[in-house]
């Protein structure tokens, strides 16, 4: 289905729309790991679990009759229900439901639009908080760019009357949503089921690419996602074979206050880094400016004594793309200039949306292996800083 939506319609829709009643979903409180099947839906029958390789923060039961159970880690719970079938009674208060076949889902996250596009099921999706230029699918620009998904805002002040008028069921939300509990408690109140994925959270870099499996699930796709997913693996497996390649690599880029964010190690970038046969250069907690679940920001005299030596820099660009040049780079602190990586023209950077190219994986690890090793000149994902 294509939808297109100007603003003028959606409020003229809302008005006639009235009072709206939400689905019935909650939170079920944070979790540390997914709730398993329980014994609150033992109505639904006895579930197979949906085989998961690499992802830990949610799990899948399939049912008869086509119902899926989605578990996440944080202890949200979704019951998809095939297209044509009753929604079981007596399910408990913590379950929110899910139909099938979905029509103008509202996707945030900007790391799931390279699954739901890979699956073949961006006809499903009407608004995204996504605009075209900042998109990692090129078909889902195109459809941004045409109208037939509308840009309904950035996801902390989302335009309510276009997503209402939409009649957007479902919301598939990241992890930033959290800092924004009205956002989240709002979409509700229109009839949204908001589903907040978790991949950001997986620690490695395949469990990230899984949850292709759950937007399988969600918009009746398991064979496809089951597909995608395989083949990327198989391919990463490949391109990581090539083994070490003993060279040094920071990655890195330098916040308004002059210090250096890194990413912690065993992070998922850093994860392919090494799949590329480069030694990831980290920084401990221990005496940091400031961190995060993902990253370590470090002043630059101490990131000089620990980076200086680094074979290899990648200006994270995915944050910071203005930096375009080794002078613009040397710009931002002089002690870069006498980076060994600098002196000898070792120096790149990345493409923005590197994060969101899940399905891109494999080249994305080539790429990296050609820069680092000296090999080959990058082909999609990196460019030399000149």
């Amino acid at each position: 289905m294509s939808f297109s939506l100007t603003r003028r319609d959606a409020l003229g829709a809302v008005a006639a729309l009235g009072t709206i009643l939400p689905l019935a979903a909650c939170d079920a409180g944070e979790k540390n790991e997914p709730l398993g099947p329980a014994a609150d839906t033992a109505s639904l029958g006895e579930p197979t679990p949906v085989a998961l390789v690499r992802a830990t923060q949610f799990t899948l039961g399939a049912y008869d009759g086509g119902y899926r159970l989605a578990s996440l880690a944080n202890g949200d719970r979704f019951l998809v229900v095939p297209e044509g079938a009753d929604v079981p009674g007596g399910l408990p208060g913590d379950v929110a439901v899910v139909r099938r076949p979905l029509e103008s889902v509202y996707l945030v996250s900007t790391g799931m639009i390279c699954l739901v596009d890979a699956i073949g099921a961006l006809d499903a999706v009407g608004v995204s908080s996504v605009r075209a230029e900042d998109s990692p699918s090129a078909d889902f620009a195109a459809r941004l760019e045409d109208g037939t998904i509308a840009y309904g805002g950035i996801y902390r002040a989302p335009d309510y009357e276009l997503i209402a008028a939409a009649g957007c069921p479902l919301a598939i939300e990241n992890t930033n949503v959290d800092h924004v509990p009205e956002v989240r408690t709002k979409l509700e109140e229109l009839g949204a089921t908001v589903l907040m994925e978790q991949s950001s959270r997986e620690e490695d870099m395949l469990g990230r690419l899984e949850w292709i499996k759950l937007m399988g699930a969600l918009f009746g796709r398991e064979e496809e996602a089951a597909e995608v997913f395989d083949d990327v693996a198989e391919r990463v497996e490949a391109a990581s074979q090539e083994g070490p390649t003993g060279r040094t690599v920071a990655f890195f880029y330098i916040n308004e206050d002059g210090a250096a964010v890194t990413r912690r190690d065993g992070d998922y970038f850093c994860q392919m880094i090494e799949a590329a046969g480069g030694e990831y250069v980290s920084f401990s907690e221990e005496g940091a400016a400031d961190s995060s679940p993902t990253t370590v920001t470090v002043e630059m005299e101490r990131f000089y004594e620990g980076a200086r030596d680094a074979d290899v820099i990648i200006y994270n660009g995915t944050i910071d793309d203005g930096v375009t040049s080794l002078e613009a780079l040397v710009e931002k602190n002089a002690l870069l200039e006498d980076f060994r990586a600098v002196r000898n023209g070792d120096v790149w950077t990345c493409d923005s949306n590197l994060y969101q190219q899940m399905t891109s994986m494999a080249d994305i690890i080539c790429d990296l292996r050609a820069a680092i090793a000296g090999s080959d000149e990058p082909a999609t994902y990196l460019w030399r800083l000149g």
